[in-house]
């Protein structure tokens, strides 16, 4: 047998916990972004990671950012992310004008906050690069995935448009006024960070890569259920079948108004008189 072939167990408690980790999972950790500084990152480029560090945790993960600046390709970011421990796809993005958290003097969010994310312009579902990197910002900024939350937690937006081979990234608290009813008025206040950004370059990972990386394991698609249907507005709807009724053996209340009349009861009667009469 080849040495490749063989499967080395581990000899140590700690080799044992580092080898599980590394084994895929049903329901993957929550990801984390690793954010780098390239070792000609002008004050810029540094202010905007630090900046996008207030949005992501930094952490060794499956999400990275790297800045630089050079002459031939000045204030660069690279945002890309790993599947199996390997580069899936990156997009490197200029950045064209820059506003700083810092420099906008309105209040904050608490850190970590869950954020809504919100995309316009057609680019985003027309144009691969453009499909590609929305997904990106997805996985990059919805912050962990939670089963309920409340109206007060939904404290901030992010905006993304794309628009003229140009996307504007712009961040907004979201404030909750008194409007006379139980549903408040809603008003978005600019928090910074403020980005105007275009695209440069992609890696993309292949379709059926691609494909594979986004497929759900067996054991958490949701079971069909027979006879049972939903609409686009998420309402459920339920088949029974039933076997035929007899109508005329159907037990009613008794009221006046559901009562035989004397003439109802004489054809009635008159009528199973001529069945029997056929019979015989």
């Amino acid at each position: 047998m080849d040495a490749l072939d063989r499967v080395v167990k581990p000899k140590t408690k700690r080799a044992k916990r580092f080898l599980e980790k590394r084994e895929p999972k049903l329901s993957e950790n929550i990801k984390n972004a690793m954010l780098i500084k390239g070792g000609n990152a002008n004050s810029m480029v540094t202010q905007v990671l630090r900046d996008v560090e207030f949005f992501s945790k930094k952490s060794d993960c499956s999400l990275f950012m790297f800045g630089s600046h050079n002459k031939k390709r000045p204030n660069n970011l690279v945002i890309g992310r790993m599947y199996d421990y390997h580069v899936l796809d990156m997009i490197e993005l200029g950045i064209e004008k820059f506003v700083s958290l810092k420099d906008v003097k309105n209040s904050k969010c608490p850190e970590g906050t869950k954020p809504m994310l919100i995309f316009a312009g057609d680019d985003f579902d027309v144009t691969e690069d453009y499909r590609r990197l929305k997904n990106l910002l997805i996985d990059f900024f919805r912050g962990p995935t939670v089963s309920n939350i409340r109206l007060a937690g939904l404290e901030y937006v992010l905006h993304f448009t794309a628009l003229n081979g140009k996307i504007y990234f712009r961040s907004y608290k979201l404030l909750l006024k008194k409007s006379g009813c139980r549903t408040p008025r809603i008003e978005l206040e600019e928090m910074g960070p403020s980005l105007d950004l275009v695209l440069r370059r992609t890696r993309l990972a292949s379709d059926d890569l691609y494909k594979l990386s986004m497929k759900m394991p067996k054991a958490l698609k949701p079971k069909k259920k027979k006879n049972v249907s939903h609409d686009t507005f998420g309402t459920t709807y339920g088949r029974i079948h039933m076997q035929k009724q007899d109508l005329s053996k159907l037990q009613t209340r008794k009221m006046k108004g559901l009562k035989k009349r004397p003439a109802e009861r004489i054809t009635e009667d008159q009528e199973k008189k001529s069945k029997r009469i056929k019979k015989n």
